[in-house]
């Protein structure tokens, strides 16, 4: 058994959103203000309380700060975190969430990843959103999250840049791959730090899970709506293999080279899709040829069709639809001597059945120490299978 968070997005998300709706949940805010002040920030307070949002109680977020106007960068921002004392899980996740938003700023700005000047995401109330969430998802103990599709609204909206179409280009760059839900709201009802979040910490997006419910938070937002602005998180317990159906989509191509099948599967996941892989077969006349097959959510079956008929040399496609049964998965930090390693578990009635440490972070700490990938691959996975077992209850 592990405990599950889901966030029902709809009215979007933001960073003091999430974290006003886990203070609801049952986070203590005493102490995740504690934890914070282990950071070098400057001198704040936090203040939560209670609003009502169209009949709907719900927990807002005040941040009296005295800041100083000087700008961060990412590797600040990385070493602020990583010379703490924070437990080792939130140090992960908040690195993972301001890299996000990071490499973002860094795409639409044109430049590398170590010059985005974070203006905005240092600012201290967004410094306090990010890890102070994280310390909170820590203190609840949750391990895996799930979230609906999420909404932006639309309109105009003021950044440092001027004025912009909502969503913002952080946010719409941070939101590729993730399904978006319709909202007729003249505002901006999802941030760039809300996005990240979800972004870096959810594992699947989608309904709400056949479960039973535990705990409910509400967070509000600072806007008010003729709705509950509200983000909504419910804690359950998570025990069984999620079951769930997907669309499955396939053509066969004999005349695109591996170049373009190669850029067209890249392009189809960082899209969101599921998964998609090539299988090699002979077709009429003997030719050998190639079968696409690309998994996707039943909702984005249209857009998948549309993307595979317009950047292949496909004349049609077929599409079906099946039914799959997944493991439910959680993640943990495992301490080496060469850093920390987020490790994915697949986990049946709460037992762990297969467990692996994520490759991204296998590769950085080669780089890092300069050392053979297998050499790094092989201490983790000695120490992993030390410090967990199989069939073992997750913890």
């Amino acid at each position: 058994m592990t405990k599950a968070l889901y966030l029902d997005c709809h009215a979007g998300i933001a960073g003091d959103m999430l974290l006003s709706a886990l203070v609801d949940l049952g986070a203590h805010p005493e102490d995740i203000e504690s934890e914070l002040k282990k950071l070098p920030l400057d001198q704040f307070k936090l203040h939560f309380q209670k609003r009502v949002k169209q009949g709907i109680h719900a927990m807002t977020l005040n941040i009296d700060v005295k800041e100083s106007n000087h700008h961060r960068h990412v590797n600040d921002i990385f070493k602020m975190i990583d010379d703490s004392t924070l437990p080792e899980r939130v140090k992960y996740r908040s690195k993972k969430i301001f890299e996000i938003i990071g490499q973002a700023e860094a795409k639409i700005h044109g430049m590398s990843f170590e010059e985005v000047h974070f203006h905005e995401v240092g600012a201290m109330d967004s410094i306090i959103d990010i890890i102070g969430g994280c310390i909170a998802l820590e203190q609840l103990g949750i391990n895996t999250l799930y979230c609906s599709a999420i909404p932006t609204g639309h309109g105009k909206i003021h950044i440092a840049h001027g004025i912009y179409p909502i969503p913002a280009p952080a946010t719409a760059e941070i939101l590729k791959g993730i399904p978006i839900a319709h909202f007729d709201v003249q505002s901006e009802l999802t941030t760039p730090t809300g996005a990240a979040f979800a972004k870096g910490l959810v594992s699947s997006f989608g309904p709400f899970p056949s479960a039973t419910i535990q705990h409910i938070g509400y967070g509000a937002g600072s806007k008010d709506f003729n709705f509950p602005n509200i983000l909504r998180v419910i804690q359950f317990d998570s025990e069984f293999e999620q079951q769930d159906s997907v669309q499955v989509i396939e053509c066969q191509i004999d005349d695109m080279t591996p170049e373009a099948l190669g850029d067209f599967m890249n392009n189809a996941l960082e899209q969101g899709a599921l998964d998609a892989y090539y299988t090699p077969i002979f077709m009429k006349k003997s030719r050998p040829s190639t079968q696409l097959t690309l998994i996707c959510k039943l909702h984005d079956k249209i857009y998948f069709e549309q993307l595979i008929l317009q950047e292949t040399s496909s004349l049609g496609v077929r599409s079906t639809s099946v039914n799959r049964k997944i493991l439910n998965r959680a993640f943990k930090i495992l301490s080496t001597q060469h850093g920390t390693v987020s490790i994915k578990f697949g986990l049946q009635n709460g037992k762990i059945m297969k467990m692996k440490p994520e490759y991204e972070d296998l590769k950085k700490m080669a780089k890092t120490t300069n050392q053979p990938f297998q050499v790094i691959h092989n201490e983790v996975l000695q120490q992993l299978y030390q410090t967990y077992r199989i069939g073992d209850i997750l913890q």
